[in-house]
Parts: structure tokens; C-alpha cells; sequence
């Protein structure tokens, strides 16, 4: 069963159903999928590493054999257009496991259902205990269930913008020789 952060709509968690064996046969993970609305459907994916770090050349790869696979199953009935994406440094969080390794990073969450009169949530993730998300808030430690979350997503800082590059780069990611020097100018820095 997809949690609905992965997969909101019934279209979105049957196309998950398609989808997820595809991508994991890849070696990759699916985090969310999303099918827009507008003139021409937007089919949204997006699809990371186990261990992070997706590559352009990967999201084509992924693109070419959902493609085929749903050309066969045909769920969408209207023309559409399929975007296969990276999640982003302030990426959405979808799966449980999500919230455990971004401990210690910031992050707003939203509840499908007012918990205590708020439904927005800002604070420090604070890794899981059972099916609840920890949350550090100015109040306090809060514990959210998994299933009260309609939507998740990392808050972009210049902490997490630097452990990701960190975390690219020990994974040989990230080629440092392929960079251009890039002169800064010393001085005061404005905020």
C-alpha cells in the first residue's frame, strides 16, 4: 500500500502501482508521482538512488522505460506529458524513512486534519519513534503520525546545501577537477 504522500489521487497510486517495479528494477527509488491537470496532463516523477544522488542522464533512462511500460498498461487516458525529475535539495518527504535520515535538518509539514487548531508545522526533524514523525517546535518535541501528513518537504539551508555537496562528492559524485574557478570577491557579507 503507497502512503499518500507518494501517490495522493487514485490515478497518482494506481500509476505508482505501474511505476514502482520499473524503477526499482533500475536501482532506483520512487518518491513521489503526481498527475497535473491543464491543457496537456503533466505526469510528474520523481525518483532518486537508495542512497541519493540521481544523475540527468538516469532521470532519461527512467523516463524511456516508464514510457514503454505505460504505453502497454495505458491508465492515462488523455494526452500527457511525462517529467521524470531529481527530488530536489529541499525535497520532498514521502516515506517514513525520509524523516529518520533528515534528522536534524528543518522541515515543514502539513496535516491532512487541524491537529490542536494548526495544520502547518515548521520545526527540526527529530528522526521517528514507531509510525510518528518527531518534530522540534518552538513549544517543544512534537510527535506527528505518518498518516495525519498531506504534505512534507525539507526547507532549503545552507547546512543542508552543504551536506548534500559533502554527501555528492564521498560518492564520488561530484568530480571537483571538472569546475572552472570561480573568484569571489572578499568584503563584508550582506544578509
Amino acid at each position: 500500500m503507497t502512503n499518500d504522500l507518494i501517490a495522493k489521487a487514485a490515478i497518482d497510486r494506481r500509476l505508482a502501482e505501474i511505476i514502482t517495479p520499473v524503477i526499482e528494477d533500475m536501482g532506483f527509488e520512487l518518491v513521489r508521482v503526481r498527475l497535473m491537470g491543464g491543457k496537456t496532463q503533466l505526469l510528474q516523477i520523481m525518483a532518486d538512488r537508495p542512497e541519493g544522488g540521481i544523475e540527468v542522464d538516469e532521470c532519461g533512462e527512467i523516463s524511456t522505460a516508464v514510457s514503454a511500460v505505460l504505453d502497454v498498461e495505458d491508465p492515462i487516458i488523455d494526452a500527457y506529458t511525462l517529467e521524470v525529475s531529481s527530488p530536489g535539495i529541499d525535497r520532498p518527504l514521502t516515506r517514513l524513512k525520509d524523516f529518520e535520515e533528515f534528522e536534524g535538518h528543518e522541515a515543514k509539514l502539513e496535516t491532512a486534519e487541524p491537529i490542536d487548531g494548526r495544520k502547518r508545522f515548521k520545526g527540526v526533524l527529530a528522526g521517528i519513534e514507531g509510525d510518528e514523525v518527531m518534530l522540534n517546535v518552538a513549544e517543544g518535541t512534537i510527535g506527528l503520525q505518518f498518516d495525519w501528513l498531506s504534505d512534507a518537504k525539507l526547507v532549503l539551508t545552507d547546512e543542508l546545501i552543504r551536506e548534500m555537496l559533502r554527501a555528492r562528492k564521498a560518492a564520488g559524485v561530484i568530480d571537483e577537477t571538472n569546475f572552472d574557478e570561480i573568484e569571489t570577491e572578499s568584503g563584508s557579507e550582506e544578509d
